[in-house]
């Protein structure tokens, strides 16, 4: 099980390449010399932000504000850089962990690969581990979001994606002005 070990990583940001409604998701860890580049869909995207976010408040509370957890992301550490280059998969995202190492005050992401398990014979998957500072961890959830965020607009009835070619709104039974879509 090849091991993609950041501890911390110089870099680790989400993006996507590609027309909105036709993205590409991926995470990306660069520290070392070495680039670690994994894909992943937008919803894993999205819910990793969520998580992230939800682990950082819980340690907050539960510290009673003493954690050194920034409640936004510090200025300093926003990253708005595009993908490092070449964009070259590693592998492909199944499931993700988090955790919170109270000892190093870091939070903990590890990306598994996906797997077949029907293929009794198959190594044992890649993952992508990384360690990072809660203000990292803040910054990326930012980023995160944002490009999440900066794809197809929803429609104002269903809340579906709206596509260039046209939108069959299931709340429009199926019309688009007054005429059948097929």
């Amino acid at each position: 099980m090849p091991v993609f070990d950041y501890d911390p990583p110089e870099r680790f940001v989400a993006g996507a390449l590609g027309q909105p409604g036709a993205r590409v998701f991926f995470l990306q860890a660069r520290g070392e010399g070495r680039l670690t580049t994994v894909s992943l869909e937008k919803l894993q995207v999205a819910a990793l932000a969520g998580r992230l976010d939800e682990l950082l408040d819980e340690v907050l509370r539960l510290s009673g504000g003493t954690a050194h957890v920034p409640a936004v992301a510090p200025t300093g550490l926003a990253d708005d850089a595009p993908l490092d280059t070449p964009v070259s998969e590693d592998f492909r995202v199944g499931t993700m962990a988090l955790a919170w190492d109270s000892e190093r005050s870091q939070v903990v992401i590890e990306a598994q690969e996906i797997v077949d398990e029907d293929d009794v014979g198959a190594p044992d998957p890649a993952v992508l581990r990384v360690r990072i500072s809660p203000g990292a961890a803040r910054a990326f959830t930012q980023r995160a979001l944002r490009i999440v965020a900066a794809g197809r607009p929803p429609c104002p009835l269903c809340g579906q994606p709206l596509d260039a070619e046209g939108h069959v709104c299931v709340r429009l039974n199926g019309y688009r002005g007054g005429e059948a879509a097929s």
